[in-house]
């Protein structure tokens, strides 16, 4: 295989969305991938409730103040998300107990799922030490690019 390709070949994959690619050539094949660094910005998850509007317009006001209650609370959690789009899965294989559990505490570095993108398992970690109080998708279920996955609040 020519090395003039093999190095376009990584800078296309740097310059791209892709984190990582395939070819085989000749017999020969190449897989290039990136070396993902996960980081996370605290994200305000907020639950709106829909409200009547003429019924009962008391119970508008109390749900206004649980959602400001929710938002203050879930500000001070950090979201775990998705670095790639695939399928989001709990544990390592179908008989395996799943990495964590609501209410684990993790640190940073612990295997908390796994992504299944095109064939290729990528396991994704903690970015922070913390206590794992949600966790948003069900196992099996499609992930998109930056969708939260966990939310753990930090020690």
């Amino acid at each position: 295989m020519d090395l003039n390709l093999v190095k376009k070949l990584i800078k296309i994959l740097e310059n791209s969305q892709l984190t990582d690619l395939e070819i085989e050539e000749g017999g020969t094949r190449i897989k290039i991938a990136k070396n993902i660094q996960v980081t996370h910005a605290p994200q305000n998850l907020v639950s709106y409730v829909q409200a009547p509007v003429q019924s009962q317009p008391e119970q508008t006001k109390v749900e206004d103040k649980k959602q400001v209650v929710a938002t203050e609370d879930e500000s001070k959690l950090h979201a775990i998300k998705s670095p790639i789009v695939g399928t989001f899965y709990r544990a390592p294989s179908p008989e395996a107990d799943p990495y964590v559990q609501v209410g684990d505490t993790v640190s940073t570095g612990t295997v908390l799922c796994i992504v299944e993108a095109m064939k290729l398992m990528n396991e994704i970690e903690s970015d922070i030490s913390g206590k794992v109080v949600k966790i948003l998708v069900e196992n099996g279920k499609p992930v998109e690019y930056n969708q939260p996955l966990f939310l753990i609040q930090p020690l």
